[in-house]
């Protein structure tokens, strides 16, 4: 198959967050299978520009012409995140366009974050597979932004969607947020994030106790995530102080973007104050291979999220091998296992992280069980290839004319009773979405006979109806 990949975030010029991130390993993993792959991604300077990695060919694209000047008024309402829709939507336009009139795609995968489809599937006509990462409106409230920005970006977000042949998600806690607070009635295939297992234990040669000054004679616990409340930044200074306290052969280590300079403005100067500099180390944003290696000589990987879907932070930790403590948040639960595979803390109690992460510290054998279960089960069901193909049959399905019925999703798991109600109930299910998703095929033949207008006007009535409005039938 020839596959375009949209993504504005790709390493390394704008591989900002667990998007790039996937986008990245999605690509690798495709070529890999042996289908053509071009990534369109978005540029740091103005201009164009073309390279190849492992088979992959990339994109890059930033235009500030006509468009970025029709959206002065979005800037100047504080409309950040909608006018980067759509200057992302039509620069992925502009690349995706010209390479398809020279030899044409089979189909287009693209986040829903982002809208980086918005514009291609309003004016082209190849198959899309929406992937659901973070929508806006799921998310939008927990940051300092107008409502004029939500509306219009859950807006731009929403068309891209209403217009996909496939949705996928990352995560059935997001599947299932989706249909239930956006009110997307089309079937969703759950596929998670995969990880290039090769990749990550491959030896950078980067010493993270020379370079970044880590001690070698204590327990690092390691942060990796933005410094934002979303990923629970807030609430680990109390964490990491009664942590300290009490034990003397535990550091902290933090890495991320410092966004809205919590950690300069609140952290830092708490820790100088109370001397802690041997202990406690913010090394900023760090290179995926900087990360890895610090990961390789952690003991825990903190992961205090109030909000998550299948965060590439875990993957890498479970990887690594390391024991992980996490919130029970969102999809979190979908991998990891309490006690098996890591520790589950309630979301947003610091208590409950300081009662984990002592007993990690304390129980070195615990901390090895998880460790290993944890990369045991991102070989059995989580690596790069493994997902790709999982990908590649829901598009070829469809481009068959098949009706692929979504797969609920593999949980972990340590006990077989019940295992043949278990199959036969999600037996059952199966068929239920099967029929479901049949006549869901037979209504969207019907929905491409009509004009394309009514997809505008339906994002705005389910942003406007918070999910409630009606598509076209």
């Amino acid at each position: 198959m020839r596959i375009a990949i949209l993504s504005f975030e790709y390493p390394p010029e704008t591989g900002f967050g667990g998007i790039g991130t996937y986008a990245y390993y999605q690509a690798r993993a495709l070529a890999k299978l042996g289908h053509d792959v071009h990534v369109f991604a978005g540029a740091v300077k103005p201009g164009v520009s073309h390279s190849e990695h492992e088979g992959v060919k990339v994109t890059r694209i930033k235009r500030e012409g006509c468009v970025h000047g029709m959206l002065d008024g979005a800037r100047k309402k504080r409309a950040w995140w909608f006018q980067n829709r759509v200057t992302t939507g039509v620069d992925a336009f502009e690349g995706l366009a010209k390479a398809h009139a020279k030899k044409p795609f089979d189909f287009v995968e693209a986040p829903e974050c982002g809208a980086d489809a918005m514009v291609a599937t309003t004016l082209l006509s190849i198959p899309t597979a929406v992937r659901f990462h973070s929508p806006a409106r799921l998310i939008m409230n927990i940051y300092d932004t107008p409502k004029i920005d939500r509306v219009l970006t859950a807006f731009a977000e929403q068309l891209g969607i209403n217009q996909a042949a496939v949705l996928t998600s990352c995560s059935q806690f997001l599947a299932d947020e989706v249909a239930t607070k956006m009110g997307e009635r089309d079937p969703i295939h759950v596929i998670p994030n995969g990880i290039d297992v090769p990749l990550f234990d491959r030896d950078e040669g980067i010493d993270v106790h020379t370079k970044f000054g880590l001690p070698k004679d204590k327990k690092i616990i390691f942060f990796a995530n933005r410094m934002e409340e979303r990923k629970g930044i807030h609430i680990v200074q109390e964490m990491v102080q009664q942590t300290l306290a009490k034990y003397s052969d535990i550091a902290f280590a933090f890495a991320g973007r410092d966004l809205f300079g919590f950690m300069e403005k609140k952290i830092l100067p708490w820790v100088k104050d109370n001397q802690l500099q041997s202990r406690f180390f913010y090394l900023g944003q760090l290179a995926l291979p900087e990360v890895r290696a610090v990961l390789k000589k952690s003991s825990i990987f903190l992961i205090p999220s109030l909000w998550e879907n299948c965060p590439y932070s875990c993957l890498e930790a479970m990887t690594a091998g390391r024991a992980i403590v996490s919130s029970d948040c969102g999809g979190m639960p979908e991998l990891i296992e309490h006690e098996r595979t890591g520790l589950l803390a309630r979301n947003g109690d610091p208590a409950a992280f300081v009662q984990a992460l002592q007993r990690l510290i304390e129980d070195d054998s615990l901390r090895a069980r998880c460790g290993a279960a944890a990369r045991a089960e991102v070989e059995k069901r989580l690596t790069d290839v493994a997902i790709g193909k999982r990908s590649v049959e829901v598009y070829q399905g469809f481009l068959a004319g098949r009706s692929v019925a979504p797969v609920p999703v593999a949980r972990p798991t340590t006990s077989s009773r019940g295992a043949d109600a278990q199959e036969m109930a999600e037996m059952r299910a199966r068929v239920v979405k099967l029929e479901r998703e049949l006549a869901e095929q037979k209504r969207r033949e019907a929905e491409l006979k009509n004009s394309r207008q009514w997809r505008w006007g339906g994002a705005l009535l389910n942003v406007a109806t918070l999910g409630r409005g009606k598509k076209p039938m």
